[in-house]
């Protein structure tokens, strides 16, 4: 964990050396556990781009944030910040941060654990007096949106601070016609197309980003094991009309899922021993991605489900038949 790394407090006169785990550790877990409460949805775990539970939780952070002895502030797209200032204003800055939204039906460390073990990082600074004035400025980020739930358009967050955001994304509609324009507009956010590239971050004044992350699903909980590792990477391919599977495997190198990426997006899981045909698999995916009567109707909508097999060689799913 990042902040194990950055943290083994030597002994210094009237500070404790220890590792501090009633912070990175209790009090990030107690956080997280937390902020994992802060759902759309009663009975599942959902947050999506500016929703009401996205509001109550850009508010927790920021307090957070605060108690962290760090200067707060959110930017036109929602992004929440928190900054402390280095000892030469000149120094490139070290960015550390996640994203606060969530897909449907995630677990409370996805995402989240990015910017909170970073505050705690730095708390522990300020508990031992160190963090002062560190050798180069620092920035903890939460990204309002990156998984793209709301409006099928991912990184909105991340695009805005690396400056690659196209303008025409804000007059993306979601599924009830409400532009993101619209929705930063009930948020007393007025974001044009003129200062929308006010938010990016100057590379040069950037000296790396970091980010502590996990991803969680379902499958491996319920099967009983610890781990389970991808036996294929598959890049995002430059048409927009793909969704990309790939083996999940156990360490007995028995498949036990399949991981699921679109375009742009990032990687979902889902457990084989769900489906008892194509269909099955087809509809969940497209529930997945907001994709509904997308993948069954392939020739028509122009979108396609390829397999990566064990030698990167793609098929199209439903050639073969299902096992």
């Amino acid at each position: 964990m990042l902040t194990f790394f950055f943290f083994c407090v030597e002994k210094r006169k009237g500070v404790k050396s220890d590792l501090f785990q009633e912070v990175l550790r209790d009090e990030t877990v107690t956080r997280l556990i937390e902020l994992g409460k802060v759902s759309d949805a009663d009975d599942y775990f959902e947050r999506t781009f500016w929703s009401p539970a996205s509001v109550r939780a850009g508010n927790i952070i920021r307090i957070w944030i605060e108690d962290s002895s760090l200067i707060t502030w959110v930017d036109q797209m929602g992004n929440v910040h928190g900054r402390v200032e280095g000892m030469n204003a000149s120094v490139r800055a070290l960015l550390i941060g996640s994203h606060l939204d969530t897909v449907i039906e995630v677990k409370i460390f996805d995402g989240s654990l990015g910017f909170i073990s970073a505050l705690f990082a730095l708390k522990v600074l300020n508990i031992t007096r160190r963090l002062g004035k560190p050798s180069r400025l620092v920035k903890v980020i939460a990204f309002r949106d990156e998984e793209g739930v709301k409006f099928q358009s991912t990184f909105l967050g991340n695009a805005t601070i690396a400056g690659i955001l196209l303008v025409s994304t804000l007059q993306i509609c979601d599924k009830s016609g409400v532009t993101v324009q619209d929705l930063l507009k009930e948020n007393s956010i007025d974001i044009t197309e003129e200062n929308i590239f006010q938010l990016k971050y100057n590379l040069e004044s950037v000296w790396g980003y970091v980010e502590v992350h996990i991803e969680q699903g379902p499958i491996l909980e319920s099967i009983g094991l610890p781990l389970g590792m991808p036996n294929c990477l598959s890049s995002v391919s430059s048409t927009q009309f793909h969704v990309v599977l790939s083996s999940l495997i156990s360490d007995h190198g028995i498949i036990i899922g399949w991981q699921v990426q679109k375009a742009g997006s990032i990687c979902r899981s889902t457990d084989v021993s769900r489906f008892k045909n194509y269909d099955e698999l087809l509809s969940t995916i497209e529930c997945m991605f907001g994709l509904e009567g997308l993948l069954n109707d392939c020739k028509g909508s122009g979108w396609k489900l390829v397999d990566v097999d064990f030698e990167n060689d793609v098929i199209l799913v439903g050639d073969n038949p299902w096992e």
